[in-house]
Formats: structure tokens, C-alpha cells, sequence
């Protein structure tokens, strides 16, 4: 029996025109293996919606942004193409729970593995394009396209204390510090607390399973409070 994908389509806001298109983006290799002959797998479908996705958002940012030179285009190009923003792509589309997958994968966590969720949103980019066309998959990708894009060039790359010391810097006699506050857990598998201080002042706190993740989340949360979306 084949599955039904309607539900996902009525996420994506699109009706496939041929089924079978969908139904070879959501198949990953281990599924297609699995069924033998009988399905291919979505890394055909990846490898166009790759090239995709990339005329898309360069063609997006050449218009959008004019006085931005080449290499400040690049890096914002590379920002949003990356592993780290297609699989938050794919939460956003709870693209995970509609994967077709081989029994070992699923239960050693493919549905929520980042890379594969990336090359799924490829490859759905690729069925939109071959069932609709080069506007609807446009459509598509810009759904996920901050608009803010100039003054959030680090935060793209998940590098919020470089954007936080950024907003910093125009005040030269302000100086931003990170403490560790607390680390708790076992030696595998700590969790480290930061502060982030402006003048000795806290300005955002932040955990994770590394200091440089909790002083990343610390300063992540400073901006937010400052009014900047992350």
C-alpha cells in the first residue's frame, strides 16, 4: 500500500501533480534498499534540488541586496545553503515524520538525523520544481529566507557571539565577559551554565554540553533581549 503524503502537502501549501515525485524525495537510500527494485531513493532528487536552492538564494540576494559585494554574498549564501539551517528548514515542515525509511535507520534515530533531513528538503525542492516549475519551488525556498538578512550575517551561521560582539563594538568603551557559573553531570556528559556581562552587568545566560555552547546560548539570549531576532 502506498502512503499517503496528503497531509504533508497541505503543509507544504502544494498538490502534486505526480505522486510518485513526493514519494522518491521522502525515500531515503535505506528505504529504496529495502524495497529492492521497486523504489529509488531521493539522492537523484538531492543533487538537483541542490542546484536549486542555490540559483534561487543567489538570485534572492543579487536583487535584495545591491551595494553587498560578491564575498558578503557568498558567506550569506553559504549561511543559508548549510546542513545546520536546511535541517531547521525541515523542522519547520515536520518533514521528519513524513521520511520513508529502512527499519535500521528508523531505529537509530533517521528521522531526526540532521543530514538527512537536509538532503530531504533537497530533494523535495526538486519535486516541487519537476511537478510545478521554477516559480513554485521559488516560492517554496523564500517561505524560509529571513528578511533581515544584513544586520544578522553572523547569527545565520549560528555565531551569536560574534554577532553580539558586533553590536558591542559601537560603543568601544563597553567590554563584554563570559563566566562560568556552574557545570553539573557526569564527565561524559556535563552541562556547562554561562553569564554573558557588559560592564559587569548580566546580560543573557545560557547552557549546553560545552562551554562554547553555553556562551553561545548566553549571548544568543543578550540579543534577543536586545530587540535582535535570532
Amino acid at each position: 500500500m502506498e502512503p499517503d503524503f496528503s497531509e504533508f502537502e497541505q503543509i507544504l501549501g502544494i498538490t502534486f501533480q505526480n505522486k510518485d515525485l513526493l514519494h522518491e524525495a521522502l525515500s531515503h537510500s535505506s528505504y529504496a534498499n529495502e524495497k529492492k527494485k521497486q523504489r529509488r531513493s531521493n539522492e537523484r532528487l538531492e543533487f538537483l534540488g541542490d542546484s536549486v536552492l542555490s540559483i534561487v538564494v543567489s538570485q534572492h540576494l543579487f536583487q535584495s541586496f545591491p551595494d553587498l559585494p560578491e564575498g558578503e554574498l557568498t558567506k550569506i549564501r553559504a549561511a543559508l545553503v548549510c546542513e545546520k539551517s536546511l535541517h531547521r528548514f525541515a523542522l519547520q515542515i515536520r518533514l521528519g515524520e513524513f521520511l520513508l525509511l529502512g527499519k535500521g535507520e528508523t531505529h537509530t534515530g533517521g528521522r531526526e538525523r540532521p543530514s538527512i533531513l537536509a538532503d530531504a528538503f533537497e530533494a523535495v525542492i526538486a519535486a516541487i520544481y519537476l511537478d510545478a516549475g521554477l516559480e513554485a519551488a521559488r516560492a517554496h525556498i523564500l517561505r524560509f529566507i529571513p528578511k533581515n538578512i544584513p544586520e544578522n550575517r553572523s547569527m545565520l551561521f549560528g555565531d551569536y557571539k560574534t554577532a553580539l560582539q558586533e553590536v558591542i563594538q559601537k560603543n568601544p568603551e563597553e567590554k563584554v565577559e563570559y563566566i562560568l557559573i556552574s557545570e553539573s553531570g557526569p564527565d561524559h556528559s556535563k552541562t556547562f551554565a554561562v553569564e554573558v556581562c557588559l560592564n559587569s552587568n548580566v546580560i543573557g545566560k545560557g547552557s549546553g554540553r560545552s562551554k562554547k555552547e553555553a556562551e553561545q546560548m548566553a549571548a544568543k539570549e543578550a540579543l534577543e533581549l536586545m530587540g535582535y531576532e535570532t
